[in-house]
């Protein structure tokens, strides 16, 4: 009785599903005389080229970061996996490679489960869109759940089919399918949840992968999906039971992140770079075209940098409330000869605030102005021992104002050469030489050294002494030129780009050479002319090295290697800097509040030398001492440094080498005994 009743309706419903079918093909005849006209242009398809990531990479070829709108990296199909392509085809479309875009007995499978179950059997209900019919739906269809999409998305399907072969259709599909974690694609997926390229998956891995088209950003059944991929492969024979074991037994080691993060200390510098690239490039081609940016910074010293920024911070706000300002700073180091910056760091928190001090950041420069004004006057025919008078200033009025400049110690020497005076950065005999040489040709120089812009509505004193604005930035191009043979260059952050074929953009015919000890700067740059005469600029070059060594920038020497530089302090201590520099690398650092205020008892420039002098003994522990080249027609004599007097007159105190151009000369001896007197009153010594 039983068995005749099942047979009576097992009929029925055989009957049911075959009308079904009928009515089916019935229908879709109809839908595609419909719908068949007036579809998207799949022909494009022949030349896919998807959005792709674009990748940072620092000056040794690490990957710093990515961007892109969908992370997506485009794979060939002979660089998939053999196992990677079973595996979604057992889990998607067990027909793929014979069906002709849709799968007739996928569907007759469907319609039979999901009837069955609609009748009460437990089974459960399952869809027939074949791989191809996904493709179709990915780039030219919506998602939404209609007879008219299914049959849009099913003529599609057979013309995609009739048009490309089955290889590029897998191709597609594999590099466009979404597999959660903003992945698209096999090759950005495989980067994004185990950190290895395709080629490197495991056979779990690849199951894996192929389980997250249902449901990709459900993470809570990734073992069970991930078995079930595995059993429907031994099903399809694309494995062995004993593979299928082994692969289950392994564990799955996800990242739980999802996506690497750049190191903090890299922030600045590749936020830096973006801001400029998408002004450049602009935005689609920046985050969608899959460019490979080489830029110049180098790992070790950007590391560096930044530890020995934040060591001073740190220890300078370690005392401090969390609701009290604390002490921001700035360090940026390049290559003097072709602008290359090598390392960047813009504050002392990346996430708290993206401001970059380095090069956002404009501040009172205060005494790292001044080599800019002595060269003005090395350039007029002073030379380094040149006397100028180091004595009180009253009665000078600037802006309606009276000004009483002072120095730092409140103490005057009388008269005292042009070394010593920026050696031990004295404000006073500043003042008297810009009076000297004229304001404007003194703020002229740090105008044309790109210090100061060149529209300056006003000029003054005080500005020779840094009351001008300026960033770090431009601060040490304009210090660059001093050791490179006066040349005016811009600031470099990418050594070239490529497009997604390996191209380079931008016109370039090579790609950049990293510098190396001994060569000549770029052609183009020897095209310009020098921003001064070589003799004026070794000169300076020769005090800045004499600061380091003996005067304010005693905090920045390196044992064993030759520096020069300068200190800079404004007013009340808001701000201090010191820009130093050997023969092949320059780096400069800045303090302060972003909020300008002073910054207390005990604290000035030799911080910031501090900083310095910890980034070079690092930058320099493998390099030999370089000392600055010097140009032709340069003499040196031995002088005592208090006056200038040739040592062999007056060899009292302490003796240097000084540098004199043709025609010029140590100090007569008669001004020995009366500058001996000054200084010892002055308490210099």
């Amino acid at each position: 009785m039983f068995f005749m009743k099942f047979k009576k309706y097992f009929r029925i419903f055989i009957n049911f599903v075959f009308w079904c079918i009928v009515a089916g093909i019935a229908g879709l005849a109809v839908l595609v005389l419909i719908h068949g006209h007036n579809l998207p242009d799949y022909k494009n398809l022949a030349t896919y080229t998807p959005p792709v990531a674009t990748r940072l990479y620092a000056s040794d070829g690490s990957l710093l970061i990515e961007y892109a709108e969908e992370r997506r990296v485009f794979i060939d199909f002979e660089d998939m996996p053999p196992q990677l392509i079973n595996a979604f085809i057992a889990a998607e479309d067990q027909n793929f490679w014979t069906h002709p875009g849709i799968d007739v007995q996928g569907i007759i499978r469907a319609s039979l489960n999901n009837g069955m179950r609609l009748l009460g059997f437990d089974t459960k209900f399952t869809g027939a869109s074949t791989i191809t019919q996904q493709v179709a739906k990915n780039f030219f269809l919506t998602s939404d759940r209609t007879i008219s999409r299914k049959v849009k998305e099913a003529i599609l399907a057979l013309r995609l089919e009739r048009s490309f072969s089955k290889k590029h259709i897998m191709t597609l599909y594999l590099n466009e399918i979404f597999l959660g974690a903003r992945a698209y694609g096999v090759g950005s997926a495989a980067l994004m949840y185990f950190n290895k390229p395709v080629k490197d998956l495991t056979l779990s891995e690849c199951a894996f992968l192929a389980s997250l088209p249902k449901a990709p950003n459900d993470r809570n059944r990734a073992v069970e999906r991930r078995n079930y991929v595995l059993r429907r492969m031994v099903d399809d024979k694309y494995i062995t039971q004993e593979m299928a074991d082994a692969a289950m037994a392994e564990p799955l080691n996800i990242n739980t992140g999802f996506t690497a993060q750049m190191e903090v200390d890299f922030q600045y510098f590749a936020e830096d770079v973006r801001r400029k690239l998408l002004e450049h490039i602009g935005r689609d081609t920046l985050y969608n075209e899959g460019l490979y940016i080489k830029t110049t910074i180098n790992p070790e010293l950007q590391r560096a940098a930044a530890a020995a920024l934040a060591k001073e911070l740190d220890e300078f706000n370690k005392n401090k409330s969390a609701t009290e300002p604390k002490l921001q700073g700035a360090i940026i180091a390049m290559n003097p000869h072709t602008g290359r910056i090598v390392a960047m760091t813009g504050g002392r928190s990346f996430r708290e605030s993206s401001f970059n001090r380095a090069t956002q950041a404009y501040r009172q420069i205060g005494s790292t102005i001044k080599p800019f004004v002595y060269l003005a006057a090395l350039e007029k025919g002073y030379s380094p021992e040149s006397l100028i008078l180091d004595a009180p200033i009253v009665g000078w009025r600037e802006n309606n104002k009276e000004w009483k400049p002072e120095n730092y110690d409140r103490k005057f020497l009388g008269n005292i050469p042009l070394r010593f005076s920026l050696e031990t950065s004295r404000n006073v005999p500043t003042v008297r030489l810009v009076e000297q040489i004229g304001v404007q040709d003194a703020i002229e120089a740090a105008q044309r050294f790109g210090v100061y812009p060149k529209d300056l509505s006003q000029f003054n004193e005080s500005m020779a002494l840094g009351s001008g604005e300026t960033t770090l930035q431009k601060l040490v191009l304009g210090y660059s030129a001093f050791v490179n043979g006066g040349r005016a260059i811009e600031p470099k952050m990418v050594d070239y780009i490529e497009d997604r074929y390996g191209n380079l953009l931008g016109g370039q015919k090579h790609k950049q050479i990293e510098w190396q000890d001994g060569m000549l700067p770029p052609m183009e740059e020897e095209k310009s002319e020098p921003l001064s005469d070589p003799q004026s600029l070794y000169q300076i070059v020769s005090i800045l090295q004499g600061a380091v060594e003996r005067g304010t920038g005693k905090q920045a020497r390196v044992a064993g290697h030759t520096i020069a530089g300068k200190t800079g302090t404004t007013n009340m201590v808001k701000d201090v800097w010191f820009i130093g520099f050997s023969k092949n690398l320059i780096a400069g650092v800045y303090l302060g509040y972003d909020t300008p205020k002073p910054l207390g008892k005990g604290a000035g420039s030799h911080m910031a030398a501090r900083v310095f002098a910890d980034f070079m003994k690092v930058a320099l522990k493998d390099e030999s001492n370089q000392p600055f080249s010097v140009p032709d027609g340069l003499t040196f004599v031995r002088v005592n440094r208090s006056n200038g007097v040739a040592a062999s007159q007056d060899p009292n105190g302490m003796i240097i080498n000084e540098v004199f151009k043709e025609g010029q000369a140590p100090n007569k001896a008669q001004n020995s005994e009366k500058q001996i007197e000054q200084a010892v009153v002055g308490g210099i010594f």
